[in-house]
């Protein structure tokens, strides 16, 4: 049984949303977050990455830089850039992107659900990371980039979304990247009945994008109980922000792998250790993107090749061994390339398929040696992962569209 349940938001007027509204925290690099800020002066950028507010030589994680994005937080909403919701709503949220729709619904779910299992993880999370979005969370008493949760869709839901989105939208509009953002607010109480009604009859929900989010937010409520320990339950701090999407109207795009060097093989040699797991085809200038599972693009020293993984690796029935990217970490990266451990190894970089292939023969053209592209890891998949109650490997998904962060915002108290 899952909790989801509607919430006091706090959000922008209608006629800044498109300028308020920005990609969540973690696609930039710090030079790219303030070039972002600059272009748009009212991004929630500023907020979610305070650090582009202040001096360059401040480090990251200092509490400066947490203290400037409580400021910025509280000045967007007392100078009425942000208002405040009366009554506890949920919102359902669609984003179409080159002419694909997937509609979602904006709520809060629970922490304990997330510890219970209710909500399921299929990613490993990383300390310094947590801690950058707990001091965020913590000290601007708000959640404000939504956790991306997947469940398997349902014809209740689906019903009163349709219904929803019958009506006048309050946000409407398509950002610079050229993809469609509509919001309509749900404050009728028969419909936020059936809505948590529906969501009280699902027993799994999956984490699609966010896990750190996720974690960060469970372990600030934690903290809150802490200190609060006559605490009900009920508190704000007990539930964190989502969008939540039934599984069929989502699209997992690859991850690609780029690697610094051969691991001292030739390029001869390299090709020649290939054949021991894979048929290799040679595909020259023309980039190759594999359209079925078990087949990987290379991109090296100038050509494309295709890679097939052999027949008797097909037959793998471990749902994390089976992965695309587990076939391809366990049988070149690992004994060819040497990549032990890809969370932490510097010769290995991650690519998001966004970036197409383009991407990939710059990053070899420029900084690598060797590139990969990916068959996207499917939603069945990742159900199958985490409902083995197993972790994919790192940076195994790519979901588009991106949620916007500062169309919702989740106070604590």
């Amino acid at each position: 049984m899952a909790i989801v349940k509607p919430f006091f938001c706090i959000r922008p007027r209608a006629d800044v949303a498109d300028q308020v509204a920005a990609l969540p925290y973690d696609v930039y690099s710090r030079s790219e977050a303030k070039k972002e800020t600059l272009r748009e002066p009212l991004s929630f950028l500023k907020i979610d990455r305070a650090e582009t507010q202040l001096p360059d030589a401040v480090d990251l994680y200092d509490p400066s830089v947490y203290a400037k994005a409580k400021e910025l937080l509280h000045d967007r909403i007392q100078d009425g850039t942000f208002l405040a919701d009366s009554e506890e709503c949920y919102y359902v949220y669609e984003l179409i992107m080159d002419g694909r729709s997937q509609t979602g619904i904006a709520a809060c779910a629970s922490i304990d659900d997330y510890r219970n299992n209710v909500i399921r993880k299929h990613e490993n999370t990383r300390e310094d990371k947590e801690i950058d979005r707990i001091n965020h969370v913590d000290i601007c008493n708000a959640q404000t980039g939504p956790i991306f949760l997947a469940y398997r869709s349902r014809k209740a839901i689906n019903e009163v979304v349709s219904e929803v989105k019958k009506e006048l939208p309050i946000y409407h509009f398509t950002a610079v990247d050229g993809i469609t953002h509509i919001v309509w607010r749900v404050s009728e109480k028969e419909r936020i009945h059936a809505i948590q009604e529906a969501f009280a009859g699902i027993e799994r929900i999956y984490i699609a994008d966010g896990h750190h989010r996720a974690a960060s937010a469970v372990k600030v409520g934690l903290k809150r109980r802490r200190e609060n320990p006559d605490f009900t339950g009920k508190e704000e701090f007990n539930y964190f922000l989502s969008v939540l999407f039934p599984h069929d109207q989502l699209k997992i795009l690859p991850y690609n792998r780029a690697i610094k060097d051969l691991n001292g093989f030739t390029k001869e040699k390299f090709l020649k250790k290939l054949e021991e797991h894979f048929k290799v085809s040679f595909h020259g200038k023309n980039a190759y993107s594999p359209e079925k599972k078990g087949t990987f693009g290379m991109y090296l020293d100038g050509d494309w090749y295709a890679l097939a993984i052999k027949d008797a690796l097909k037959m793998i029935q471990d749902p994390v061994a089976s992965l695309d990217v587990s076939l391809l970490q366990d049988y070149l990266l690992h004994p060819i390339l040497g990549i032990g451990d890809p969370r932490v190894d510097k010769r290995i970089d991650f690519i998001g398929g966004i970036r197409g292939n383009e991407e990939l023969e710059r990053r070899v053209n420029e900084d690598m040696a060797v590139a990969f592209s990916m068959h996207p890891t499917s939603i069945t998949e990742l159900f199958r992962v985490s409902d083995a109650g197993m972790l994919m490997p790192p940076k195994s998904t790519w979901f588009e569209p991106k949620l916007r962060s500062g169309l919702f915002i989740h106070k604590l108290s």
